[in-house]
């Protein structure tokens, strides 16, 4: 990197950091990313992967990212089973709801490593790696970030894409409100028996809740949202123990399990963040909120943020300070119903689902049952949900 200021400078080169620089792509502004570190690909499977909307994946074809993605390594969803814990069942079909495909699943490294290579070739566009920030001023006219090296960089937009626990977001002293589920979300990928059908499923148990999704081939990759001490306990038994534990938690429906990939945990947290924007300032991605994982959702927001924020950007004139407070907050309102909808609704199903009261069992069963009774709720439900309303 030989310049020192931009138009737009995005701190964080995650999956929402590169996506908004990659969809600024055909603008005049001068964009540049700060990064510690460029993504790389595992040599195996990715344990750690996301089910993309089909408007986020015409997104990604939009920035020029989804023609490139190895196309053997992405698996659709066609159905989706949901199971509550007294035999209620709720289903959601592709082909009832009149899509081709109610996502797909994707490896986070897949996208990610794509995403970098887009940007490197990117002509407005400028990578400074490995950085770390160390000071951030804030002035009339531009935000200056001065980096462990030394370096400054100045822009009249400061994005912040940095993760939750966001050092933009802290440096500015944003609050955000954070309530710990007492959870871990454990992931591991597995090879199968017998072939998934292109069907994710997701069971709410007692003890958390447990999505199996399908991955490219007879292969599937598990998120178990558990309670710490239980996820400590998976986390520690030997590979053919926890392959065995996950296929009988799933009642066996795809036959016996082979660990693919090493299982990893991380705390599970819901993040609220009532300030989004500032003057020079807006957070996009996990740096901006944090949801539960069992609705899938959480990549989902982060890719929205990034074209609503492009979008916003791209059609500023250019006598027009891109940096402007009242200008950044059109972009806040435009994101604050879809995030906070998702916030409160993955919030209630959890608790609706951990909370132990006798008379909340048979409600929220009979509740999924009816649900999946009536064609037309259930079919407006997924088509909101995957973004096609």
């Amino acid at each position: 990197m030989q310049a020192s200021e931009f138009d737009v400078l995005i701190v964080g080169g995650g999956l929402a950091g590169l996506s908004l620089a990659c969809a600024l792509r055909d603008t005049r502004l001068r964009i540049g990313l700060v990064e510690q570190r460029p993504p790389l690909r595992p040599a195996g499977w990715d344990a750690r992967v996301y089910a993309l909307s089909p408007a986020n994946a015409v997104f990604l074809q939009e920035i020029g990212v989804w023609k490139h993605l190895a196309a053997e390594r992405i698996a659709p969803i066609h159905v989706m089973k949901i199971f509550g814990d007294d035999r209620a069942e709720l289903e959601f079909s592709a082909y009832e709801t009149g899509l081709p495909e109610l996502g797909w699943i994707l490896e986070s490294s897949l996208m990610a490593c794509e995403l970098w290579e887009n940007a490197k070739r990117q002509g407005n566009l400028s990578l400074c790696y490995p950085a770390v920030p160390q000071s951030l001023t804030m002035g009339p006219a531009a935000a200056a970030l001065t980096l462990a090296n030394g370096d400054t960089l100045s822009a009249k937009l400061l994005v912040g894409a940095d993760g939750r626990d966001s050092w933009i977001r802290e440096a500015l002293a944003l609050p955000a409100i954070n309530t710990p589920y007492g959870e871990m979300g454990l992931v591991a990928n597995f090879e199968c028996a017998r072939p998934h059908g292109g069907i994710a499923r997701q069971w709410f148990r007692a003890d958390g809740v447990l999505a199996w999704l399908p991955l490219a081939g007879d292969r599937i990759s598990i998120v178990w949202s558990t309670p710490d001490e239980h996820a400590k306990t998976l986390l520690a038994m030997p590979a053919e123990a926890l392959a065995a534990r996950v296929a009988a938690a799933g009642h066996h429906q795809l036959g016996a399990l082979r660990l693919l990939t090493p299982p990893a945990a991380f705390p599970l947290r819901l993040m609220q963040v009532p300030r989004i924007v500032a003057p020079r300032l807006a957070l996009i991605g996990d740096a901006a909120h944090g949801i539960h994982p069992l609705s899938g959702h959480g990549i989902n927001l982060g890719y929205q943020d990034a074209k609503v924020l492009a979008a916003l950007l791209a059609s500023t004139p250019d006598w027009q300070d891109i940096g402007n407070e009242r200008l950044l907050l059109r972009y806040q309102r435009e994101r604050r119903e879809e995030t906070l909808l998702m916030q409160t609704t993955t919030h209630a199903l959890h608790k609706l689902f951990r909370d132990d009261l006798p008379a909340l069992k048979p409600l929220r069963n009979l509740g999924m049952n009816l649900t999946n009774a009536l064609p037309v709720l259930k079919n407006a439900l997924v088509r909101y949900a995957i973004g096609a309303l």
